[in-house]
């Protein structure tokens, strides 16, 4: 057991070098290549995050726009709206006003036309009354042989 003890320790004693050697070879690629690496990972991480963090904003932003876009056009089309309607009743009451006023003009027209009518069958009446006096006249002149006419004296 002796010798296996022997050989085991010359072993661990040449493998000292070995290990130096990778324990430096650790350390140097500790300092020359994963501390650089790893700082540049985390930079690139941060600048990642950074950028996404960045164009989250910006998304919310735009978002925040839209939607005030959205409350200034829909407040923009109610106004039109408003006015549309506006219009509307306007140009309603400006209707109704002038048929309510060829209304009265045709209903002043009705009643002049009536008025005339009624001047005019009272002058018909007044003339056929007038002519059927002279007829009566004449037939009685003809049937009695009196000389006299309406409206005129008997001479004596």
């Amino acid at each position: 057991m002796g010798e296996i003890l022997r050989q085991l320790a010359h072993l661990v004693v040449q493998s000292i070098p070995t290990v130096i050697f990778v324990f430096l070879l650790l350390a140097i690629l500790e300092r020359l290549f994963f501390k650089p690496l790893t700082r540049i990972l985390e930079e690139r991480d941060n600048a990642t995050l950074g950028a996404l963090a960045l164009a989250r904003e910006k998304a919310a932003t735009a978002e925040a726009k839209a939607r005030q876009y959205e409350a200034s056009f829909e407040a923009a089309r109610q106004e039109v709206y408003r006015l549309q309607e506006a219009n509307r009743r306007t140009a309603l009451s400006e209707r109704e006003e002038r048929l309510q006023k060829a209304r009265q003009e045709s209903a002043a027209l009705v009643q002049a036309a009536l008025a005339d009518l009624r001047a005019q069958a009272q002058a018909a009446q007044e003339e056929l009354t007038m002519a059927s006096q002279l007829l009566a006249y004449d037939i009685t002149e003809s049937v009695l042989g009196n000389g006299t006419r309406p409206g005129q004296e008997r001479r004596a």
